[in-house]
């Protein structure tokens, strides 16, 4: 006969053995708050603008509204800001997302990091943390284009197909993402393509990395481009960036605010297309060390490498639009002003 006692040891044993996974064996997913659409709410649940009337949606609410989470992934969470994205990111704002980024991933417990962000901006924070996280851990920024308090809300699902993400092996070595609409982009090919629309972020030339689908998590596409753990961009000692600039080109425009902008003190700028009044202003400009960046206003295709460019001493910016341009160009100065050593980094990056 057995002993009662080891009957019921027995059975507890087998009920350990079958128990669901705790919070400990989960992959550890922090997410890094910065505000945006996505933590606000409007007065109206129909308003889908001008949605700053009420409380911020705080970190832990993003969390307690999705308990599906806990069956994905041990989260954790650091508030950075909670502003609008006019008001968000400046320089000292950058370094600190980064510099936390870093931290955590660092960590041999990490698994990945999610970072919130307002879509008018996101692609540019996206980029920069491209070029300046230091590990092929995943790291998805998401967003949202209707308020928290909105009748059909898009942030929830997007953040949880972030978390998703940023938990699955496979995402790792993709670069810093971009998640919504259920799409998975790479952050230095995704740009924000329509004012209030959810399929707003499209990457017009190269599609997606892959999506974020009901089953799983799928990738069709890897980047070749330089990314994160391969950067040799380091911001861990910086305290500042070089002020970088953009001017817009249209016809009969002048040279004025170029002009103006290196007087103010910019130590680069980046031309969106070209203009008759550009080339002297250009070259005073050069003259004082400011190093200019040739882009395109097109939204699409390449500004590719000419003989011609390169004697003026001028950049070529690949198919990197304006403000992604400015956000490359801001690092690269942080190692040189070489214009052709620029322009490799342009070339790789």
């Amino acid at each position: 006969m057995i002993h009662p006692f080891k009957l019921l040891l027995g059975a507890c044993l087998a009920w350990t053995l079958a128990a669901p996974a705790g919070a400990a064996d989960l992959p550890k997913v922090k997410l890094f708050t910065t505000g945006g659409t996505i933590q606000s709410r409007a007065s109206n649940r129909d308003k889908m603008m001008e949605y700053t009337d009420g409380r911020k949606v705080e970190p832990q609410e993003l969390l307690d509204a999705l308990p599906e989470l806990k069956a994905i992934a041990d989260m954790s969470y650091l508030e950075i800001s909670n502003v609008g994205t006019p008001h968000l990111h400046n320089t000292e704002q950058q370094l600190r997302l980064a510099k936390a980024i870093n931290e955590w991933l660092a960590r041999p417990e990490a698994a990945g990091a999610v970072v919130t962000h307002g879509t008018a901006m996101l692609e540019e924070t996206a980029y920069y943390l491209n070029l300046v996280v230091k590990s092929d851990k995943p790291v998805v920024v998401v967003g949202s284009m209707h308020p928290w308090s909105a009748i059909s809300r898009d942030g929830p699902m997007n953040l949880y197909n972030a978390v998703r993400v940023a938990a699955d092996p496979g995402a790792r070595g993709q670069g810093v993402m971009v998640l919504l609409n259920d799409e998975i982009d790479a952050a230095r090919d995704v740009t924000k393509n329509n004012t209030y629309r959810v399929d707003t972020f499209v990457s017009r030339d190269l599609g997606p990395l892959g999506y974020a689908d009901s089953d799983r998590i799928v990738f069709y596409r890897h980047s070749l481009k330089r990314n994160t753990a391969h950067s040799e961009f380091d911001v861990s000692n910086l305290s500042t960036l070089p002020k970088v600039d953009i001017v817009y080109a249209y016809q009969e425009a002048d040279r004025a605010p170029i002009d103006a902008l290196v007087k103010a003190g910019a130590k680069g700028i980046v031309l969106d297309d070209n203009a008759d009044g550009f080339p002297a202003a250009t070259k005073a400009g050069q003259a004082k060390g400011v190093v200019f960046v040739q882009s395109d206003r097109k939204g699409s295709g390449r500004v590719m490498l000419s003989d011609k460019a390169a004697a003026k001493g001028l950049v070529t910016a690949d198919d990197l639009n304006a403000q992604k341009s400015r956000i490359l160009l801001r690092l690269a100065l942080t190692k040189t002003r070489d214009p052709k050593e620029i322009q490799r980094m342009f070339n790789e990056y």
